[in-house]
Protein backbone atom coordinates (compact mmCIF):
# COMPACT_ATOMS: atom_id res chain seq x y z
CA UNK A 1 0.00 0.00 0.00
CA UNK A 2 2.99 2.55 0.81
CA UNK A 3 4.77 2.23 -2.72
CA UNK A 4 0.78 2.77 -4.43
CA UNK A 5 0.31 5.98 -2.16
CA UNK A 6 3.93 7.24 -3.16
CA UNK A 7 2.48 6.71 -6.68
CA UNK A 8 -0.90 8.11 -6.50
CA UNK A 9 0.94 11.33 -4.74
CA UNK A 10 3.31 11.30 -7.55
CA UNK A 11 0.30 11.44 -9.70
CA UNK A 12 -1.24 13.86 -8.14
CA UNK A 13 1.86 16.24 -8.79
CA UNK A 14 1.76 16.01 -12.79
CA UNK A 15 -1.57 16.51 -12.54
CA UNK A 16 -1.72 19.79 -10.40
CA UNK A 17 1.26 21.38 -11.01
CA UNK A 18 0.21 24.32 -9.09
CA UNK A 19 1.23 22.39 -6.36
CA UNK A 20 4.84 23.56 -7.19
CA UNK A 21 4.42 26.72 -9.67
CA UNK A 22 2.45 28.53 -6.78
CA UNK A 23 5.97 28.35 -4.32
CA UNK A 24 8.23 29.41 -7.23
CA UNK A 25 5.72 32.21 -7.67
CA UNK A 26 6.35 33.32 -4.40
CA UNK A 27 9.95 32.84 -3.95
CA UNK A 28 10.36 35.03 -7.27
CA UNK A 29 8.36 37.66 -6.18
CA UNK A 30 10.13 38.01 -2.41
CA UNK A 31 13.93 37.30 -3.60
CA UNK A 32 13.06 40.62 -6.57
CA UNK A 33 11.08 42.38 -3.58
CA UNK A 34 14.58 41.85 -1.20
CA UNK A 35 16.76 43.21 -4.30
CA UNK A 36 14.70 46.14 -4.76
CA UNK A 37 14.56 46.85 -1.22
CA UNK A 38 18.24 46.87 -1.32
CA UNK A 39 18.41 49.21 -4.50
CA UNK A 40 15.94 51.51 -2.73
CA UNK A 41 17.65 52.47 0.06
CA UNK A 42 21.20 52.63 -1.23
CA UNK A 43 20.89 56.56 -1.21
CA UNK A 44 20.18 56.97 2.48
CA UNK A 45 22.30 58.93 3.73
CA UNK A 46 25.08 57.34 6.10
CA UNK A 47 23.90 54.07 5.29
CA UNK A 48 27.62 52.38 5.26
CA UNK A 49 27.91 54.32 8.68
CA UNK A 50 24.45 52.57 10.04
CA UNK A 51 25.68 49.10 8.83
CA UNK A 52 28.83 49.23 10.76
CA UNK A 53 27.08 50.03 14.04
CA UNK A 54 24.80 47.04 12.87
CA UNK A 55 27.39 44.44 12.62
CA UNK A 56 28.75 46.08 15.72
CA UNK A 57 25.60 44.83 17.55
CA UNK A 58 25.36 42.07 20.02
CA UNK A 59 25.08 38.69 17.98
CA UNK A 60 21.92 38.13 19.96
CA UNK A 61 20.35 41.35 18.62
CA UNK A 62 21.60 40.76 14.61
CA UNK A 63 19.87 37.05 15.28
CA UNK A 64 16.51 38.67 16.47
CA UNK A 65 16.95 41.29 13.26
CA UNK A 66 18.14 38.59 10.71
CA UNK A 67 14.48 36.51 11.94
CA UNK A 68 12.32 39.58 12.10
CA UNK A 69 13.44 39.62 8.20
CA UNK A 70 13.13 35.84 7.72
CA UNK A 71 9.61 36.31 9.27
CA UNK A 72 8.43 38.57 6.35
CA UNK A 73 9.78 35.89 3.84
CA UNK A 74 8.29 32.96 5.34
CA UNK A 75 4.47 34.75 5.75
CA UNK A 76 3.87 35.23 1.87
CA UNK A 77 4.62 31.72 1.59
CA UNK A 78 2.33 30.45 4.83
CA UNK A 79 -0.56 32.53 3.09
CA UNK A 80 0.44 31.33 -0.70
CA UNK A 81 0.21 27.47 1.01
CA UNK A 82 -2.98 27.50 2.56
CA UNK A 83 -4.93 29.48 -0.32
CA UNK A 84 -3.11 26.35 -2.39
CA UNK A 85 -4.80 23.80 -0.16
CA UNK A 86 -8.18 24.85 -0.69
CA UNK A 87 -8.05 25.02 -3.83
CA UNK A 88 -6.05 21.87 -4.39
CA UNK A 89 -8.77 20.45 -2.13
CA UNK A 90 -11.79 21.74 -4.15
CA UNK A 91 -10.52 20.53 -7.53
CA UNK A 92 -8.94 17.06 -6.23
CA UNK A 93 -12.06 14.90 -6.80
CA UNK A 94 -13.99 17.71 -9.05
CA UNK A 95 -11.73 17.56 -11.56
CA UNK A 96 -11.26 14.08 -12.35
CA UNK A 97 -15.29 14.22 -12.79
CA UNK A 98 -15.45 17.22 -14.72
CA UNK A 99 -13.11 15.74 -17.39
CA UNK A 100 -13.78 12.16 -16.96
CA UNK A 101 -10.65 10.99 -15.89
CA UNK A 102 -12.29 8.75 -13.10
CA UNK A 103 -13.34 6.10 -15.52
CA UNK A 104 -10.00 5.73 -16.08
CA UNK A 105 -8.28 5.45 -12.73
CA UNK A 106 -11.43 3.00 -11.97
CA UNK A 107 -9.94 0.81 -14.32
CA UNK A 108 -7.01 0.25 -12.07
CA UNK A 109 -6.62 -1.64 -9.20
CA UNK A 110 -6.53 1.11 -6.87
CA UNK A 111 -9.23 1.65 -4.17
CA UNK A 112 -11.45 4.67 -3.87
CA UNK A 113 -10.00 4.77 -0.41
CA UNK A 114 -6.60 5.02 -1.34
CA UNK A 115 -6.83 7.78 -3.87
CA UNK A 116 -8.63 9.93 -1.17
CA UNK A 117 -6.21 9.34 0.83
CA UNK A 118 -3.77 10.07 -1.09
CA UNK A 119 -5.05 13.40 -2.41
CA UNK A 120 -5.14 14.00 1.81
CA UNK A 121 -1.79 13.13 2.25
CA UNK A 122 -0.95 15.60 -0.36
CA UNK A 123 -2.92 18.31 0.92
CA UNK A 124 -1.51 18.24 4.50
CA UNK A 125 2.01 16.48 4.17
CA UNK A 126 3.38 16.90 0.25
CA UNK A 127 2.09 20.60 -0.17
CA UNK A 128 3.70 22.06 3.53
CA UNK A 129 6.97 20.17 2.76
CA UNK A 130 7.36 21.65 -0.69
CA UNK A 131 6.52 24.86 0.65
CA UNK A 132 9.55 24.67 3.76
CA UNK A 133 11.43 23.75 1.10
CA UNK A 134 10.94 26.97 -0.89
CA UNK A 135 10.88 28.67 2.55
CA UNK A 136 14.99 27.66 3.03
CA UNK A 137 15.83 28.31 -0.46
CA UNK A 138 14.15 31.56 -0.39
CA UNK A 139 15.83 32.77 2.52
CA UNK A 140 19.35 31.09 1.46
CA UNK A 141 19.04 33.26 -1.62
CA UNK A 142 17.71 36.53 -0.65
CA UNK A 143 20.80 35.95 2.55
CA UNK A 144 22.89 35.33 -0.53
CA UNK A 145 22.04 38.71 -2.22
CA UNK A 146 22.03 40.87 1.03
CA UNK A 147 25.78 39.69 1.82
CA UNK A 148 26.79 40.82 -1.63
CA UNK A 149 24.99 43.95 -1.08
CA UNK A 150 26.54 44.25 2.05
CA UNK A 151 30.33 43.43 0.92
CA UNK A 152 29.68 46.17 -1.55
CA UNK A 153 28.79 48.97 1.16
CA UNK A 154 31.77 47.73 2.96
CA UNK A 155 30.33 45.76 5.93
CA UNK A 156 31.40 42.06 6.77
CA UNK A 157 28.63 39.61 5.81
CA UNK A 158 30.25 36.54 7.79
CA UNK A 159 30.41 38.58 10.65
CA UNK A 160 26.95 40.67 10.16
CA UNK A 161 24.98 37.58 8.96
CA UNK A 162 26.32 34.57 8.43
CA UNK A 163 27.92 33.82 12.19
CA UNK A 164 24.53 35.11 13.66
CA UNK A 165 21.89 33.96 12.01
CA UNK A 166 20.03 31.10 13.88
CA UNK A 167 19.24 28.81 10.77
CA UNK A 168 18.86 25.58 13.16
CA UNK A 169 15.81 27.38 15.46
CA UNK A 170 14.22 29.57 12.73
CA UNK A 171 14.04 26.40 10.34
CA UNK A 172 12.68 23.97 12.97
CA UNK A 173 10.23 26.53 14.20
CA UNK A 174 9.27 26.93 10.76
CA UNK A 175 8.69 23.51 9.62
CA UNK A 176 6.81 22.87 12.50
CA UNK A 177 4.17 25.90 11.60
CA UNK A 178 4.22 24.70 7.90
CA UNK A 179 3.12 21.11 9.05
CA UNK A 180 1.08 22.17 11.75
CA UNK A 181 -1.19 24.41 10.21
CA UNK A 182 -3.01 22.09 7.50
CA UNK A 183 -3.51 19.64 10.36
CA UNK A 184 -4.82 22.26 12.68
CA UNK A 185 -7.05 23.22 10.16
CA UNK A 186 -8.00 19.88 8.74
CA UNK A 187 -11.65 19.95 9.30
CA UNK A 188 -11.65 21.76 6.33
CA UNK A 189 -9.70 19.92 4.38
CA UNK A 190 -11.75 17.33 4.85
CA UNK A 191 -15.06 19.53 3.99
CA UNK A 192 -13.50 20.59 0.82
CA UNK A 193 -12.57 17.54 -0.22
CA UNK A 194 -16.29 16.19 0.47
CA UNK A 195 -17.58 19.18 -1.29
CA UNK A 196 -15.14 18.26 -4.11
CA UNK A 197 -16.37 15.10 -4.53
CA UNK A 198 -20.40 15.27 -4.67
CA UNK A 199 -20.73 18.96 -6.15
CA UNK A 200 -21.61 19.20 -9.85
CA UNK A 201 -20.39 22.87 -10.22
CA UNK A 202 -18.97 26.21 -8.70
CA UNK A 203 -16.90 23.71 -5.74
CA UNK A 204 -15.58 27.18 -4.25
CA UNK A 205 -19.13 28.66 -3.72
CA UNK A 206 -20.50 25.27 -2.24
CA UNK A 207 -17.98 24.99 0.03
CA UNK A 208 -17.81 28.58 1.31
CA UNK A 209 -21.63 28.98 1.71
CA UNK A 210 -22.12 26.72 4.60
CA UNK A 211 -19.35 28.66 6.49
CA UNK A 212 -20.51 32.20 5.97
CA UNK A 213 -24.11 31.50 6.57
CA UNK A 214 -24.48 29.31 9.06
CA UNK A 215 -22.74 31.23 11.92
CA UNK A 216 -24.71 34.67 10.56
CA UNK A 217 -28.24 31.82 10.74
CA UNK A 218 -27.16 31.43 14.34
CA UNK A 219 -26.72 34.33 15.51
CA UNK A 220 -29.36 35.73 13.82
CA UNK A 221 -32.26 32.98 15.19
CA UNK A 222 -30.27 32.50 18.60
CA UNK A 223 -28.41 35.14 19.02
CA UNK A 224 -25.27 33.22 19.95
CA UNK A 225 -22.04 32.71 17.97
CA UNK A 226 -20.61 28.50 18.58
CA UNK A 227 -20.30 28.20 14.81
CA UNK A 228 -18.57 31.34 14.46
CA UNK A 229 -16.00 31.02 16.75
CA UNK A 230 -15.95 27.60 15.73
CA UNK A 231 -15.22 28.33 11.93
CA UNK A 232 -13.16 31.81 12.14
CA UNK A 233 -11.76 31.69 15.32
CA UNK A 234 -10.13 28.23 14.52
CA UNK A 235 -8.76 29.91 11.58
CA UNK A 236 -7.04 32.47 12.69
CA UNK A 237 -6.07 31.23 16.67
CA UNK A 238 -3.95 28.14 16.51
CA UNK A 239 -2.39 26.94 19.83
CA UNK A 240 0.99 26.03 19.04
CA UNK A 241 1.80 29.83 19.56
CA UNK A 242 2.34 29.96 23.28
CA UNK A 243 4.03 33.71 23.87
CA UNK A 244 4.48 36.65 21.93
CA UNK A 245 5.59 38.67 23.91
CA UNK A 246 9.13 38.98 22.91
CA UNK A 247 8.57 39.30 19.63
CA UNK A 248 5.80 42.20 19.86
CA UNK A 249 8.84 44.34 21.38
CA UNK A 250 10.58 43.73 17.76
CA UNK A 251 7.76 45.43 15.87
CA UNK A 252 6.70 48.69 18.23
CA UNK A 253 7.68 51.83 16.97
CA UNK A 254 10.62 53.50 17.49
CA UNK A 255 12.56 50.91 17.76
CA UNK A 256 16.20 51.77 18.46
CA UNK A 257 19.54 50.00 18.60
CA UNK A 258 19.30 50.28 22.54
CA UNK A 259 16.33 47.91 22.37
CA UNK A 260 17.83 45.68 19.86
CA UNK A 261 20.89 45.10 22.09
CA UNK A 262 18.45 43.62 24.61
CA UNK A 263 16.60 41.57 22.29
CA UNK A 264 15.99 38.00 22.60
CA UNK A 265 14.35 35.92 20.33
CA UNK A 266 14.05 32.26 19.42
CA UNK A 267 11.13 31.38 17.44
CA UNK A 268 10.79 27.45 18.79
CA UNK A 269 10.70 28.94 22.50
CA UNK A 270 7.58 30.81 21.01
CA UNK A 271 5.85 27.16 20.51
CA UNK A 272 4.34 25.12 22.74
CA UNK A 273 4.83 21.56 21.16
CA UNK A 274 3.12 19.76 23.87
CA UNK A 275 0.02 21.94 24.24
CA UNK A 276 -0.86 21.95 20.38
CA UNK A 277 -0.80 17.90 20.63
CA UNK A 278 -2.47 17.65 23.33
CA UNK A 279 -5.06 20.18 23.02
CA UNK A 280 -8.44 18.41 22.94
CA UNK A 281 -9.47 20.67 19.43
CA UNK A 282 -6.95 19.62 17.34
CA UNK A 283 -8.15 15.78 17.81
CA UNK A 284 -11.71 16.70 17.84
CA UNK A 285 -10.44 18.30 14.24
CA UNK A 286 -8.81 14.96 13.26
CA UNK A 287 -12.30 13.08 13.95
CA UNK A 288 -14.63 16.14 11.71
CA UNK A 289 -11.62 15.69 9.23
CA UNK A 290 -12.13 12.02 9.02
CA UNK A 291 -15.62 11.51 8.94
CA UNK A 292 -15.80 14.16 5.73
CA UNK A 293 -13.07 11.94 3.91
CA UNK A 294 -15.45 9.12 4.91
CA UNK A 295 -17.95 11.29 3.29
CA UNK A 296 -15.66 11.80 0.19
CA UNK A 297 -14.72 7.43 -0.32
CA UNK A 298 -18.37 6.94 -0.14
CA UNK A 299 -19.59 9.25 -2.51
CA UNK A 300 -16.85 8.26 -5.13
CA UNK A 301 -17.47 5.13 -4.49
CA UNK A 302 -20.97 5.24 -5.11
CA UNK A 303 -21.50 7.86 -7.88
CA UNK A 304 -22.31 6.78 -11.27
CA UNK A 305 -20.12 8.73 -13.63
CA UNK A 306 -20.66 6.27 -16.71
Amino acid sequence: MMLRQLALMRRELWEHRAIYVVPVVVAVLMTLSSLTGQVSISHIEHLDAGIIGLQNLPTNARAAALTVMMIGLTTPFLIAMWVLTIFYTLDSLFAERKDRSILFWRSIPVTDFETVLSKLLTAVIVIPLITFAFIVGTQLLVLITTSVWVNVRGGSPWNMIWTAMPFVDNWTATLTLVVALPLWLSPFVGWFMFVSAFTKRSPLLIAAMPIVLLPMLEKLFFGTSLMAEAFFVRSIKMPLIANLDNMELLFQEGEDFAKLADAELSLTSLMDFGGFLAHPQLWLGFVVCGLFIGAAVYVRRYRDES
